[in-house]
Protein backbone atom coordinates (compact mmCIF):
# COMPACT_ATOMS: atom_id res chain seq x y z
CA UNK A 1 0.00 0.00 0.00
CA UNK A 2 1.12 3.51 -0.72
CA UNK A 3 -0.42 6.88 -0.05
CA UNK A 4 -1.39 9.46 -2.64
CA UNK A 5 -2.02 13.02 -1.53
CA UNK A 6 -4.62 15.43 -2.86
CA UNK A 7 -4.09 19.05 -1.85
CA UNK A 8 -6.34 22.07 -2.32
CA UNK A 9 -6.49 25.51 -0.79
CA UNK A 10 -9.64 26.71 0.93
CA UNK A 11 -10.69 29.49 3.29
CA UNK A 12 -9.96 28.48 6.89
CA UNK A 13 -12.66 27.01 9.13
CA UNK A 14 -12.46 26.48 12.85
CA UNK A 15 -12.80 23.03 14.39
CA UNK A 16 -16.14 23.97 15.92
CA UNK A 17 -17.75 25.09 12.64
CA UNK A 18 -16.38 22.04 10.84
CA UNK A 19 -17.65 19.74 13.57
CA UNK A 20 -21.05 21.36 13.17
CA UNK A 21 -20.87 21.06 9.38
CA UNK A 22 -19.86 17.42 9.64
CA UNK A 23 -22.69 16.67 12.04
CA UNK A 24 -25.28 18.41 9.87
CA UNK A 25 -24.23 16.54 6.74
CA UNK A 26 -24.10 13.10 8.45
CA UNK A 27 -20.36 12.65 8.04
CA UNK A 28 -18.54 10.38 10.45
CA UNK A 29 -16.04 11.63 13.03
CA UNK A 30 -13.15 10.58 10.82
CA UNK A 31 -14.13 13.36 8.40
CA UNK A 32 -13.38 16.08 10.98
CA UNK A 33 -10.63 18.58 10.36
CA UNK A 34 -8.79 20.85 12.73
CA UNK A 35 -6.67 23.94 12.27
CA UNK A 36 -3.65 23.90 14.58
CA UNK A 37 -1.94 27.23 15.38
CA UNK A 38 1.48 25.60 14.81
CA UNK A 39 0.48 24.55 11.31
CA UNK A 40 0.20 28.03 9.84
CA UNK A 41 -3.39 27.28 8.78
CA UNK A 42 -2.91 23.69 7.57
CA UNK A 43 -6.11 21.71 8.04
CA UNK A 44 -5.44 18.38 9.68
CA UNK A 45 -7.85 15.51 9.09
CA UNK A 46 -8.74 13.83 12.37
CA UNK A 47 -9.30 10.11 12.64
CA UNK A 48 -9.91 10.26 16.38
CA UNK A 49 -11.73 12.67 18.63
CA UNK A 50 -10.91 16.41 18.58
CA UNK A 51 -9.08 15.98 21.90
CA UNK A 52 -6.30 14.17 20.00
CA UNK A 53 -5.24 17.55 18.57
CA UNK A 54 -2.78 18.09 21.39
CA UNK A 55 -0.42 15.52 19.87
CA UNK A 56 -0.52 16.96 16.33
CA UNK A 57 2.20 19.51 15.64
CA UNK A 58 3.09 19.53 11.95
CA UNK A 59 5.97 21.68 10.74
CA UNK A 60 4.96 23.67 7.71
CA UNK A 61 5.96 27.08 6.45
CA UNK A 62 3.68 30.01 7.26
CA UNK A 63 0.98 30.38 4.66
CA UNK A 64 -0.61 33.59 3.43
CA UNK A 65 -3.36 34.71 5.83
CA UNK A 66 -6.77 33.41 4.77
CA UNK A 67 -5.43 30.46 2.78
CA UNK A 68 -5.56 26.90 4.06
CA UNK A 69 -3.98 23.97 2.27
CA UNK A 70 -5.92 20.75 2.67
CA UNK A 71 -4.14 17.47 1.99
CA UNK A 72 -5.89 14.14 2.16
CA UNK A 73 -4.08 10.82 1.90
CA UNK A 74 -5.70 8.07 -0.11
CA UNK A 75 -4.32 4.57 -0.17
CA UNK A 76 -3.40 3.23 -3.57
CA UNK A 77 -2.81 -0.41 -4.34
CA UNK A 78 0.18 -1.77 -6.20
CA UNK A 79 1.68 -5.22 -6.40
CA UNK A 80 4.53 -4.07 -4.19
CA UNK A 81 5.29 -5.86 -0.98
CA UNK A 82 7.86 -4.89 1.58
CA UNK A 83 10.90 -7.08 2.04
CA UNK A 84 13.43 -6.69 4.84
CA UNK A 85 16.52 -8.46 6.16
CA UNK A 86 14.48 -11.13 7.96
CA UNK A 87 12.14 -11.92 5.02
CA UNK A 88 14.76 -11.66 2.26
CA UNK A 89 15.48 -15.40 1.92
CA UNK A 90 11.87 -16.53 1.83
CA UNK A 91 10.51 -13.78 -0.43
CA UNK A 92 13.38 -13.14 -2.84
CA UNK A 93 15.90 -15.97 -2.85
CA UNK A 94 13.35 -18.81 -2.70
CA UNK A 95 10.81 -17.22 -5.05
CA UNK A 96 9.64 -18.89 -8.24
CA UNK A 97 10.24 -16.74 -11.29
CA UNK A 98 11.80 -13.30 -11.63
CA UNK A 99 11.86 -10.92 -8.67
CA UNK A 100 12.53 -7.18 -8.88
CA UNK A 101 13.73 -5.46 -5.71
CA UNK A 102 13.74 -1.67 -5.40
CA UNK A 103 16.37 -0.56 -2.85
CA UNK A 104 15.25 2.86 -1.64
CA UNK A 105 15.07 5.25 1.33
CA UNK A 106 12.39 7.79 2.27
CA UNK A 107 14.84 10.74 2.12
CA UNK A 108 16.12 9.86 -1.37
CA UNK A 109 14.97 12.31 -4.07
CA UNK A 110 15.84 10.10 -7.06
CA UNK A 111 14.01 7.20 -5.34
CA UNK A 112 10.87 9.34 -5.28
CA UNK A 113 11.37 10.22 -8.94
CA UNK A 114 11.59 6.61 -10.08
CA UNK A 115 8.86 5.27 -7.79
CA UNK A 116 5.93 6.04 -10.15
CA UNK A 117 7.73 4.25 -12.99
CA UNK A 118 8.33 1.18 -10.87
CA UNK A 119 4.68 1.23 -9.74
CA UNK A 120 3.58 1.29 -13.40
CA UNK A 121 5.85 -1.66 -14.14
CA UNK A 122 4.49 -3.57 -11.14
CA UNK A 123 1.02 -3.30 -12.64
CA UNK A 124 2.23 -4.00 -16.17
CA UNK A 125 4.05 -7.18 -15.12
CA UNK A 126 1.45 -8.46 -12.63
CA UNK A 127 1.64 -12.25 -12.49
CA UNK A 128 4.95 -12.33 -14.40
CA UNK A 129 7.38 -10.65 -12.00
CA UNK A 130 7.23 -10.22 -8.23
CA UNK A 131 8.03 -6.67 -7.09
CA UNK A 132 9.44 -5.82 -3.66
CA UNK A 133 10.70 -2.67 -1.97
CA UNK A 134 13.53 -2.73 0.56
CA UNK A 135 14.08 0.34 2.74
CA UNK A 136 17.86 0.55 3.09
CA UNK A 137 17.60 2.53 6.34
CA UNK A 138 15.43 -0.11 8.01
CA UNK A 139 17.29 -3.14 6.62
CA UNK A 140 20.98 -2.32 6.08
CA UNK A 141 22.36 -5.90 6.02
CA UNK A 142 20.90 -7.00 2.70
CA UNK A 143 22.03 -3.94 0.69
CA UNK A 144 25.49 -4.35 2.20
CA UNK A 145 25.57 -8.03 1.22
CA UNK A 146 24.79 -7.10 -2.41
CA UNK A 147 27.15 -4.09 -2.46
CA UNK A 148 24.41 -1.49 -2.88
CA UNK A 149 26.38 1.75 -2.67
CA UNK A 150 23.88 4.12 -4.24
CA UNK A 151 20.11 4.37 -4.29
CA UNK A 152 17.86 3.91 -6.03
CA UNK A 153 19.20 0.53 -7.05
CA UNK A 154 16.93 -2.00 -8.69
CA UNK A 155 18.03 -5.62 -8.78
CA UNK A 156 16.48 -8.50 -10.64
CA UNK A 157 16.78 -12.00 -9.20
CA UNK A 158 15.93 -15.28 -10.90
CA UNK A 159 15.96 -18.53 -8.92
CA UNK A 160 17.68 -16.77 -6.01
CA UNK A 161 20.53 -15.46 -8.13
CA UNK A 162 21.19 -11.78 -8.86
CA UNK A 163 20.93 -11.36 -12.63
CA UNK A 164 20.90 -7.60 -13.17
CA UNK A 165 21.29 -4.29 -11.32
CA UNK A 166 20.12 -0.86 -12.45
CA UNK A 167 21.53 2.08 -10.49
CA UNK A 168 19.97 5.52 -10.41
CA UNK A 169 16.81 7.11 -11.72
CA UNK A 170 16.60 5.67 -15.23
CA UNK A 171 13.89 5.85 -17.93
CA UNK A 172 11.06 3.33 -17.94
CA UNK A 173 12.40 1.82 -21.18
CA UNK A 174 15.66 0.89 -19.43
CA UNK A 175 13.77 -0.92 -16.68
CA UNK A 176 11.44 -2.62 -19.16
CA UNK A 177 14.30 -3.96 -21.29
CA UNK A 178 16.08 -5.27 -18.19
CA UNK A 179 12.94 -7.08 -17.00
CA UNK A 180 12.11 -8.47 -20.45
CA UNK A 181 15.50 -10.23 -20.65
CA UNK A 182 14.41 -12.57 -17.84
CA UNK A 183 10.85 -13.38 -18.89
CA UNK A 184 10.30 -16.68 -20.66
Amino acid sequence: MAAAFTCTSLPPLSLRSETKAAASSSLSARRLFAVSPESGGLRIRLSQSPSSLTSIQPRVPRLRRGVVVVCEAQETTTDFSIVNDSTWDSLVLKADGPVLVDFWAPWCGPCKMIDPLVNELAQQYTGKVKFYKLNTDDSPSTPSQYNVRSIPTIMIFVDGEKKDAIIGAVPKSTLTSSIDKFLQ
